[in-house]
């Protein structure tokens, strides 16, 4: 059995993506590396995500094929696992994990469940233009439900513009915004196209969600491949305090009991 991780890369230092941290793991869990994205134009058409997503797929030659955004880590201790559980389910068109979002080092939440692993070799038909953001697998017109199929209880380590600053941000989700409004013909919370508008509208989204935050970790618990990026992390960076959140959020009973009623359901559903 190969696997693929296909990912997506452009101008990573100027935007401060943990890249090279990014490729170690990647080496260390697959069989090839297909890296897309370093044409992309500054103004795109949104449909230019999806369609560079699926790009990677094409081109990866594995028999699963893993999309892995940079800020995407697996933990080294769960390599030998997620083979496992791949080779275990080739009539499956997808596997699910549960994606573990940091904004900071020693908070999460499980953001979601998604399907990132796809069975290129039996399902080559799947596409990467369903949801919302026109970027979630699809196959024969449906969009892959995770919940259908099976579990795995590997978390994806999400890193979300952690290292990230101000000025990146903004530019970034300024940039994003216009794409949005161009396709939708809305900003809807995106805020506008300007970057201080962009950042205050992403802002107000990271407030609420960092209240969901609820589980605490430390760095020697990280993927090994992080650990020292998260160790260095500059003043300026958005993980270094969350832009000031870390000292002035409140998380709540009712919040830290979802958290892990969703963990405890992701463990009993898993495989």
């Amino acid at each position: 059995m190969k696997v693929s991780i296909f990912t997506t890369m452009t101008n990573p230092e100027k935007r401060n993506d943990p890249w090279e941290e990014a490729l170690d793991c990647y080496s260390n869990v697959a069989d090839e590396i297909v890296v897309k994205g370093q044409d992309w134009p500054y103004e795109f058409s949104w449909e230019h995500i999806g369609e560079t997503f699926h790009s990677g797929f094409i081109e990866s030659k594995g028999d699963w094929a893993i999309k892995m955004d940079l800020d995407y880590f697996f933990h080294e201790n769960k390599i030998e696992k997620l083979h496992e559980a791949l080779f275990n389910n080739k009539n499956k068109p997808a596997v699910a994990f549960p994606q573990y979002q940091f904004f900071s080092y020693d908070r999460y939440q499980i953001k979601t469940l998604f399907c990132i692993a796809l069975n290129k070799k039996e399902f080559p038909d799947i596409r990467l233009n369903g949801g919302g953001d026109l970027c979630l697998p699809t196959l024969n017109g449906k969009l892959i439900n995770p919940w259908d199929m099976p579990i795995i209880d590997i978390p994806v380590w999400q890193y979300d513009s952690i290292f990230r600053t101000k000025e990146i941000i903004s530019e970034d989700r300024a940039r994003f915004a216009r794409a949005w409004n161009r396709k939708f013909k809305t900003f809807g919370d995106r805020g506008g196209g300007e970057p201080k508008i962009a950042f205050d509208a992403w802002f107000k989204g990271i407030e609420k969600k960092y209240r969901k935050h609820t589980f605490k970790t430390e760095i020697s618990s990280h993927p090994k491949f992080i650990k020292n990026k998260l160790s260095s992390i500059e003043k300026d960076s958005f993980g270094y305090d969350v832009f000031g959140l870390k000292d002035k959020t409140s998380f709540s009973m009712v919040d830290t009991i979802k958290g892990y009623k969703l963990k405890s359901t992701i463990k009993l559903k898993s495989i």
